[in-house]
C-alpha cells in the first residue's frame, strides 16, 4: 500500500465529533460541541430563499458580496471606530476557522514560532505545524486563567511571528481587560510579530462588559488578522460563514491562499447577510439574548454539586467536579454522558498536554427546555 508521511501523526477525530456521535448513540443530551438546538431567524431564511429564486446561485466574488463587505465596514466602524477598506481589507470567508487557518496559511513560514494560549481552540496548533511552523504553548489556569505576561516576555524570541488570541475565549469564558492590551501593546511594539485575534463571539460579553478588538487599537490593527463568524451571531453554524478583517498588505497574502482554498464563499447566504445586517438589532440585541441564557443555566447549576467558573462572554460555562470525583475529565465526561445523559467537553482536551484540572465545559447555546432537561439529570449525581 502507497503510504504518505503524516503532516498531523498525533491527530485524531476532535473531541467535538466524538462527543457529539457518543451524545447522539445514548440518547444523552448534547451540551457539548457548541450549536444551537434553536432555529436561526425566518427573517434570515427568507432572504436566503429570496436570494436564490433572484438568481444568485453562482460564484460570488473571490473576496466576497461587496455589498457584505461594505455592512461589515459600516459595522466594524460603528463599533470599534476603525475603517477597514471593504474593497482590499475585508474577505467573506467559509466560517471563523478558515479565516483561521488561511492566516496562518498566509503567514507563517517553517521554523516561525506561533504563541498559543491554552486551553485553546483546537484547530489552532495543527494549522501552525501543518505550515511548519513551532507551536509555543503558554498553559493557563483556573479560576480565572488570566494571561500572565511576564512569561509571554520570556517566550518571545527573534524567532516568534505571530501570537494568537482568542476573546471571548473559548473555553474559558474569560475576556481581555485594558491591561491585557497594555501589555499586548508593550511586547509587540516595534517588532515584526502578527496578531491573530479569533473574536468569533465578539457580540457575547456580558453584565456590560466590553469586547476589546484589535480594530480597536491602531498600534494593534496595523499587524492583526481578525477572524469573525456569522454562524455565532445567527444561530446558523452549519451555513459556515464568516470573515476576516486585516490591512490591506497582510489581506493582499490572505487572499493569496483563500482564492486557492475554496476561492469563493456560497452566494446566496452572503446576499442574505448582507440585507439583515442592515438592521443593527439583530447584533446588538445579542448579549442579552444570550446572558439570560447564561443566567438561567448557571441559576440551576448552582443547584448541583459542580462548582461554577467564571463566565464573562461565549456561550460556554466551565465548572469544576472536584466535589464529585477524582476522575480524569475525559472519563467522567465519558461516565456523564453514558450514565447521566448530559455530554460536555473535558477542558483538558484543549491543552496539548492534556492538562486536567478537572474541568469540563457545557453550552448553553440551547432552548431553555433543552438547559432544565440537562440540570434535571445532573441533579441526580
Amino acid at each position: 500500500m502507497t503510504r504518505i508521511t503524516s503532516k498531523l501523526p498525533q491527530t485524531g477525530t476532535s473531541i467535538f465529533t466524538v462527543m457529539s456521535a457518543l451524545a447522539a448513540e445514548v440518547g444523552a443530551i448534547n451540551l457539548s460541541q457548541g450549536f444551537p438546538d434553536y432555529d436561526c431567524s425566518p427573517v434570515l431564511i427568507d432572504l436566503v430563499t429570496k436570494a436564490m429564486k433572484n438568481g444568485h446561485n453562482q460564484y460570488a466574488p473571490m473576496a466576497g458580496l461587496m455589498s457584505l463587505r461594505e455592512q461589515i465596514s459600516n459595522k466594524t466602524e460603528k463599533l470599534y471606530g476603525a475603517s477597514y477598506n471593504p474593497d482590499t481589507e475585508i474577505t467573506i470567508t467559509a466560517g471563523g476557522t478558515q479565516a483561521i487557518f488561511t492566516a496562518i496559511c498566509a503567514a507563517i513560514q517553517p521554523n516561525d514560532e506561533v504563541i498559543v494560549f491554552e486551553p485553546a481552540y483546537d484547530a489552532y496548533a495543527p494549522a501552525i505545524k501543518v505550515m511548519g511552523g513551532m507551536v509555543k504553548s503558554l498553559e493557563l489556569s483556573p479560576p480565572d486563567y488570566r494571561i500572565p505576561w511576564d512569561m509571554v516576555r520570556r517566550l518571545v524570541t527573534n524567532k516568534t511571528r505571530m501570537i494568537i488570541l482568542n476573546s471571548p475565549h473559548n473555553p474559558t469564558a474569560t475576556v481581555l481587560q485594558q491591561q491585557d492590551i497594555d501589555e499586548l501593546s508593550s511586547i509587540v511594539k516595534g517588532s515584526d510579530i502578527l496578531i491573530l485575534s479569533d473574536e468569533v463571539y465578539e457580540h457575547l460579553v456580558f453584565d456590560g462588559g466590553e469586547h476589546r478588538s484589535m480594530a480597536r487599537y491602531a498600534e494593534l490593527r496595523e499587524r492583526s488578522f481578525i477572524a469573525a463568524s456569522f454562524g455565532k451571531l445567527f444561530h446558523n453554524t452549519g451555513w459556515k460563514m464568516g470573515y476576516c478583517l486585516a490591512p490591506a498588505a497582510l489581506m493582499a497574502e490572505f487572499r493569496k491562499v483563500h482564492q486557492f482554498l475554496v476561492f469563493s464563499v456560497n452566494s446566496p447566504m452572503q446576499y442574505a447577510i448582507a440585507e439583515y445586517l442592515k438592521d443593527e438589532s439583530v447584533y446588538l440585541d445579542l448579549p442579552n439574548f444570550f446572558q439570560q441564557k447564561r443566567d438561567h443555566f448557571r441559576a440551576a447549576l448552582a443547584q448541583t454539586k459542580f462548582e461554577l467558573l467564571p463566565c464573562a462572554g461565549t456561550y460556554f460555562q466551565s465548572v469544576r467536579y472536584h466535589n464529585i470525583s477524582d476522575e480524569k475529565d475525559t472519563d467522567f465526561s465519558l461516565r456523564l454522558t453514558k450514565d447521566f445523559g448530559v455530554a460536555s467537553i473535558p477542558a483538558s482536551a484543549f491543552y496539548t498536554r492534556g492538562t486536567d484540572h478537572h474541568v469540563l465545559r457545557f453550552c448553553f447555546a440551547k432552548k431553555q427546555e433543552t438547559l432544565d432537561r440537562a440540570v434535571e439529570k445532573l441533579l441526580r449525581i
